[in-house]
């Protein structure tokens, strides 16, 4: 009974001390910030960090991020890499064309032309290709964003939810600060 009466007072100091933390992060917070993390919301919050599982969770999908993004950015950057290439070829090729007709100069005018053209139309798709690239990356960002929320909201972590206004968005990032800062602490002792 005193060993079960001492944890509960242990858990509940244990409780207070991320409260307090909690409410010291969030006054570094713009004033709209503020207002949107109330007494009762921060108090769940460290609740629900008492048993470490939430710092798990996000330390988990924190790595699984910096996965997913390292992979964005590799696949971006070898579509920049293929561009250049081709670039490079289109130019070696359009370099050989051109010294070929060089006895020609009647046709030049015609082949600087095509030349010009087909440059043109080459870079036209090279951007579409970036920008539908750039498309479908943010897509998939939004996606682990919204998978993030849903697995934060169904462990129970207070202020998750899945939504993409940007204010709550914003307001769940800070939440997202604040464990992460409270579980390098939290290692430090």
């Amino acid at each position: 009974m005193n060993e079960d009466q001492s944890s509960k007072e242990e858990l509940q100091k244990r409780h207070y001390v991320l409260l307090n933390e909690l409410q010291n992060m969030a006054r570094e917070l713009p004033g709209k910030f503020q207002q949107r993390l109330p007494y009762d919301l921060l108090s769940s919050l460290a609740k629900a960090l008492l048993d470490g599982t939430a710092f798990e969770i996000v330390k988990g999908l924190e790595e699984v991020q910096h996965l997913e993004e390292k992979s964005l950015f590799t696949q971006r950057l070898k579509m920049i890499n293929d561009h250049k290439s081709q670039r490079h070829e289109m130019k070696k090729k359009h370099k050989e064309l051109l010294m070929a007709n060089q006895n020609k100069p009647h046709n030049l005018p015609l082949l600087v032309s095509q030349v010009e053209r087909e440059r043109e139309t080459q870079e036209r798709r090279f951007e579409e290709e970036m920008k539908r690239r750039d498309v479908k990356i943010i897509l998939e960002l939004d996606q682990k964003l919204m998978d993030q929320q849903s697995m934060l909201e169904k462990a129970g972590v207070p202020g998750f939810y899945v939504t993409n206004n940007r204010h709550d968005v914003r307001l769940q990032m800070y939440l997202l600060e604040f464990i992460v800062r409270l579980a390098a602490e939290d290692q430090g002792m």
